[in-house]
């Protein structure tokens, strides 16, 4: 596979309604029904995005599929996706695979995902060797970014961060009741801090699919959305991570709670995209509200820093991509290469044949031979207005020729 063979189709959290990120969430957890259904190419599914990728071009099953996944007709989906072919796709893959295109710059989550679509497309036969080709480039150019870049730091060190605060507010979290929505990946990720930190309970409340399979990793017992208020009034802690495109987590909502538990402060991260609370929630007395860039300008050493991260990050990206394009393009050479390598063998058999054994007629017939045909070609060409001077210079690479007498340099 080359570049331009490769082809990626979908829309993710930039593209995408807010209001669409559960449906999102349904299509990942029944992405094998999916896949199957496709019939062509890797299919992968997060709560950030849908894509398809693909070796084989884009399957004409793909857009009426997705638009049916979705609950929405063709038309409403069309303008939202994007699509990327050649060099743009590998671009993409990459950027994909070393977390710079996710929500959250560098969270962990992305490169386990695109390897779980690669194995289930394995499984059913549909990763040719130039998908496999294009995935392993984009695994290692991850990996490098990691390994040489502080990229993935960022969402670590923003769950540190909320963490570090909610002691601040709280101290000891032995005792401390951590409600999560939704949850996203951050949100996830933050959870697991709080729960290494010895927290006292946790409730996840959300719809499905997302909800349940949260509270089923962490052993946390769950809430419907509906059951929100209740929620909120036992929470010492919030993680807003829900991005359902509204603010659930309302000034009115958080006021009741707080006149049910008086003198309890509660924190509040909102970890939402769009936000999942109210600005206003912020200004009633006893609470405690922190969004994502409140808490990474408290993890790492401002946005200054941040950029210079993401630029070496994107240097290494291009590296990459260079890299895996000069090797496919080598590897295009190889029958070529082999081609003539046969070739000459077989005049070199021949002239030693009519030789008769004679080293130094042998050494004349061949080189004669050799040169016979490429001399009647560039005569050819001379005949018919070919550009000569271009033709010169492939002719004087191809056998590294120096100067005008034809002497190596």
């Amino acid at each position: 596979m080359t570049g331009a063979a490769l082809t990626i189709v979908g829309l993710n959290h930039r593209s995408a309604p807010p209001e669409w990120r559960e449906r999102f969430a349904l299509i990942e957890a029944a992405q094998e029904a999916f896949a199957a259904e496709l019939g062509d190419g890797m299919l992968l599914a997060t709560c950030d995005r849908i894509e398809l990728i693909s070796d084989a071009g884009e399957p004409p099953r793909w857009r009426p599929l997705l638009a049916a996944r979705l609950g929405v007709g063709e038309p409403e989906l069309a303008p939202l996706l994007y699509r990327h072919d050649g060099a743009a796709a590998l671009n993409h893959l990459f950027a994909v695979a070393s977390a710079l295109d996710s929500q959250i710059i560098g969270e962990p989550q992305i490169l386990g995902q695109i390897k779980a679509a690669h194995r289930a497309a394995a499984d059913r036969g549909r990763v040719g060797a130039g998908l496999e080709a294009a995935l392993s480039a984009a695994y290692a150019a991850a990996r490098r970014v990691r390994r040489e870049t502080r990229i993935a730091e960022r969402p670590v060190s923003i769950a540190a961060a909320a963490l570090s605060l909610a002691r601040d507010i709280h101290g000891d979290l032995a005792g401390s009741a951590v409600l999560l929505l939704g949850p996203s990946e951050i949100g996830a990720l933050m959870a697991e801090h709080f729960i290494r930190a010895g927290i006292g309970s946790l409730i996840v409340c959300g719809p499905a699919p997302r909800a349940p399979q949260a509270a089923a990793r962490f052993g946390a017992n769950r809430l419907d959305l509906a059951e929100l208020d209740d929620a909120l009034a036992a929470a010492d802690i919030v993680i807003a991570a829900l991005a359902s495109g509204r603010a659930v987590v309302t000034a009115a909502g958080v006021g009741a709670a707080l006149r049910r538990r008086p003198s309890r402060p509660i924190f509040i991260v909102d970890a939402g995209f769009p936000p999942d609370v109210e600005p206003a929630v912020d200004e009633i007395d006893g609470t405690f509200l922190y969004d994502l860039g409140d808490l990474e300008r408290r993890a790492l050493d401002g946005r200054a820093g941040r950029e210079a991260e993401a630029v070496a990050a994107r240097r290494i990206l291009a590296e990459e991509v260079a890299a895996f394009a000069r090797r496919q393009d080598e590897r295009r050479a190889v029958p070529a290469v082999a081609a003539l390598r046969a070739h000459a063998e077989r005049l070199r058999q021949a002239a030693l044949a009519e030789a008769g054994g004679d080293a130094e007629a042998a050494t004349r017939l061949l080189i004669n031979r050799l040169l016979h045909d490429p001399s009647e070609v560039l005569r050819e060409w001379a005949g018919n207005d070919t550009d000569m001077n271009q033709n010169d210079t492939l002719l004087r690479r191809l056998f590294r020729l120096g100067g005008d007498e034809g002497e190596p340099s």
